[in-house]
């Protein structure tokens, strides 16, 4: 084979190899333009999704009910939060026990996020040691009975003293992560009824626990049982300057 025949056979792959190049990188181009497309896709309709539960606060009337705005958008972020780590399993449920409120007042609010209603607003205690009739002191301590703030996953029931209990796992480290060893359970209880609020302006007080009307019990448990997300909010400094599951609450 002569040099002339060499050199145009070189010529001929360093061509083909250029094109290679070319097409390659065309592609990768294209692809990765693409890219900001896509997110811009996805994050405005994580945000459609997010400012559609935020008007349910509107929707549901529950401003006039006595739901503090920043417990509903603390929920909604917590919510979001444990969703996306997977731990939530029964995402159409948000429960939220506002703390702002006092005893006496229907203070429980357990929202369907899909159906879009309200399906329980019912009284719920606090612990003996965080007040007596809004509570201000928190712990996350074994023998406090004083309540813990923050996000819960449910779990189980069980049948115990009280009858039909809900098991709680706290979800926040120093906060309530201590839930499950202290025996935080939702459970009915006797002095948790609608005659006491009225004529004294609070209810009875619990060990810890977010205790509930007998009458409603089961109905509640059942529906929040097995996965979904409660929030036990209070407009506490300590809980909103170390929280990790609101910082991105707008």
């Amino acid at each position: 084979m002569n040099k002339t025949v060499r050199k145009k056979r070189w010529a001929f792959r360093a061509l083909i190899a250029a094109a290679l190049v070319f097409s390659v990188s065309i592609g990768f181009t294209k692809k990765h333009n693409d890219v900001p497309a896509l997110l811009t896709a996805s994050a405005t309709t994580v945000n459609a999704a997010a400012a559609n539960k935020a008007m349910l606060y509107e929707k549901l009337g529950l401003e006039a009910m006595g739901l503090s705005r920043e417990a509903f958008t603390y929920a909604l972020s917590g919510f979001n939060n444990l969703l996306n780590a997977g731990k939530i399993q029964k995402d159409n449920i948000l429960s939220i026990l506002d703390f702002s409120m006092p005893s006496g007042k229907k203070r429980l609010f357990i929202i369907d996020l899909a159906q879009e209603e309200l399906v329980f607003n019912t009284y719920a205690s606090h612990g003996k040691n965080s007040g007596k009739v809004i509570p201000t002191d928190f712990s996350n301590q074994t023998n406090s009975n004083k309540s813990s703030l923050g996000f819960y996953v449910t779990g189980e029931t069980y049948n115990g003293k009280h009858g039909c209990s809900l098991r709680l796992e706290g979800e926040e480290n120093g906060i309530n992560n201590n839930a499950a060893s202290r025996g935080i359970v939702m459970h009915s209880a006797a002095y948790v009824n609608e005659k006491a609020a009225q004529s004294q302006g609070f209810i009875g007080r619990s060990q810890g626990c977010p205790a509930i009307p007998e009458e409603v019990s089961k109905k509640i448990i059942n529906t929040i049982k097995n996965g979904s997300c409660l929030f036990i909010y209070s407009p506490d400094n300590y809980y909103a300057t170390h929280s990790k599951m609101i910082q991105d609450a707008a």
